[in-house]
């Protein structure tokens, strides 16, 4: 070895996304550290809540609302509808599945009936002729489908980077990400890796875009937006677990009296898929 050779300088951390990582990595280290005295019921597990929302929070406002708000601002609305449309469509065979697990066979072949419709009069699912025809979204999923089969939902909990959720839906999540029909199994199949990052990213774009009209309200009216975001997303699936028990006879302003009226407070319908629609 020769002497005179300088000392390499010791690594450390020059890329951005580097320190983003440890900054991230820090953040959700100490989301638990505040501790609340006293804390809900429904939410035992508060203090780290908390924390992680706060930790989420920061993450969106630097990083996925200002990317969602441009791609609203640029992108022309018929152009994010049929995007939104086409993730949806594929969102529906996954629902499909769960409703047939659950053993509601008419939402099982009302859903894959507007599967059928929308991706061939529908252009593959950028257009949503289904629903101008009578024929609304069933919104299933794993989650329901574990509740359904009687499995209690457990303390609710937030997840990192991904929000509201609670025991069972987050462990629902996990594994509906290994199931070949879930909304994103299609672009995790694609072999071509920018196109399925491109495509990925795009997803996750566009779910976040489909959210700042209710985030703008929830910013304008709530005075503890944690405690809000909480209530609504358990009265949310509360609803809909009621619906599916009763086997679609609740109406959809009986199993959602509960529930903040959403003209009122900007959350999106969430309606009996039983009940008639209206003429």
């Amino acid at each position: 070895m020769n002497p005179s050779a300088p000392t390499p300088a010791a690594p450390h951390f020059r890329r951005p996304t580097a320190r983003a990582g440890l900054a991230l990595a820090a953040a959700a280290l100490m989301a638990g550290c505040a501790q609340v005295p006293n804390p809900s019921p429904n939410d035992p597990w508060e203090s780290y809540n908390r924390g992680m929302y706060r930790f989420n929070d920061t993450v969106d406002r630097a990083v996925l609302k200002p990317i969602a708000t441009g791609y609203e601002t640029v992108t022309p609305r018929p152009v994010r509808t049929c995007i939104h449309n086409i993730f949806g469509n594929l969102a529906d065979v996954w629902s499909g599945v769960n409703s047939l697990l659950q053993g509601r066979g008419r939402d099982f072949v009302d859903t894959f009936g507007r599967v059928l419709f929308n991706s061939t009069a529908g252009l593959g699912g950028c257009i949503d002729v289904a629903s101008m025809h009578g024929a609304r979204r069933i919104p299933n999923d794993l989650g329901m489908t574990l509740g359904v089969w009687g499995l209690g939902q457990g303390p609710y909990f937030v997840m990192p980077f991904l929000g509201p959720s609670t025991v069972r839906d987050s462990a629902a999540f996990a594994a509906s990400l290994a199931s070949p029909v879930s909304p994103t199994s299609a672009v995790f199949a694609i072999d071509n890796v920018p196109v399925r990052n491109s495509l990925l990213g795009l997803y996750i774009v566009d779910t976040r875009a489909s959210l700042l009209e209710a985030d703008r309200l929830v910013d304008q009216i709530a005075l503890d937006k944690y405690s809000f975001i909480r209530d609504a997303y358990l009265q949310r699936r509360k609803a809909m677990l009621d619906s599916r028990q009763q086997g679609g006879r609740a109406s959809t302003e009986e199993s959602l009296e509960h529930v903040p009226a959403p003209a009122d407070q900007g959350l999106p319908v969430y309606e009996d898929p039983d009940a008639t629609p209206a003429q």
